[in-house]
């Protein structure tokens, strides 16, 4: 199933001791309508405050409803907060996370406040030079370990990633920057975006990028950027 989510009010994707997660709110309706256990799988596991407008995921169920029953049946039960886009059959031995070869994250952020938007961009006061940015950002294309701009709490078992793309581009008041990889750690994106804008307050240099990428220290890489600008945009499988 394809669903979007406003992330707000959440503690991340996946089920925790305390707080409401998306996959709990899933699995509670799932069982509900379908009358059996079941615990979907996402893709990824978005971290508190992330929204989604194209997450998926992945369940079974020995139910016989047909899959728009299912949709519609859902988003019923479901909070205002998530929704289900559309499900599906899915082909034998799919996996929503490990049948994934790309994934795409947009990231937004705002010059000067913002209400209506206050939860989904990153408000900065201070203004930013963007072609320094722009400049940082193409030293991420291609292959390379991502271990500076990751969560080091647990150490990832990998810290390589393959960058197809990147880019910013500006929309009104806001700056937009895009990314697609094969996949992502913990708080990469929100990483990166944090070490990008140091380098557009001038901070630092966009020739920094590649000695940060090299040296894979945590501590020297920039800020981790708050969750509520990122959303995972699309998924893309085989």
């Amino acid at each position: 199933m394809t669903l979007e989510y406003d992330g707000t009010g959440f503690v991340g994707w996946q089920i925790q001791p305390d707080g409401r997660s998306i996959q709990g709110e899933l699995a509670a309706a799932l069982t509900t309508l379908l009358r059996e256990p079941v615990t979907p799988v996402g893709s990824g596991r978005t971290d508190a405050g992330v929204h989604a407008a194209a997450q998926v995921a992945h369940f079974s169920t020995d139910s016989d409803q047909p899959t728009a029953s299912i949709r519609k049946s859902l988003n019923g039960l479901l909070p205002p907060d998530v929704a289900v886009l559309d499900v599906a059959d899915a082909p034998e031995g799919f996996h929503a996370r490990y049948s994934a070869i790309h994934k795409r994250y947009r990231y937004r952020i705002s010059h000067g406040k913002v209400a209506l938007e206050r939860n989904r961009v990153w408000t900065l006061f201070l203004p930013v030079d963007e072609e320094p940015m722009i400049e940082a950002s193409q030293h991420l294309i291609g292959d390379h370990c991502f271990g500076a701009f990751c969560k080091q709490d647990p150490v990832p078992d990998s810290t390589a990633c393959q960058i197809r793309h990147c880019r910013w581009e500006r929309s009104g008041r806001e700056l937009v920057f895009e990314i697609e990889a094969n996949r992502f750690l913990r708080h990469m994106v929100r990483i990166l975006i944090g070490t990008l804008v140091e380098v557009g307050w001038g901070r630092r240099h966009p020739d920094q990028i590649p000695e940060l990428l090299a040296a894979g220290d945590r501590g020297r890489a920039g800020q981790t950027a708050p969750p509520q600008g990122l959303c995972l945009v699309e998924v893309t499988y085989p």
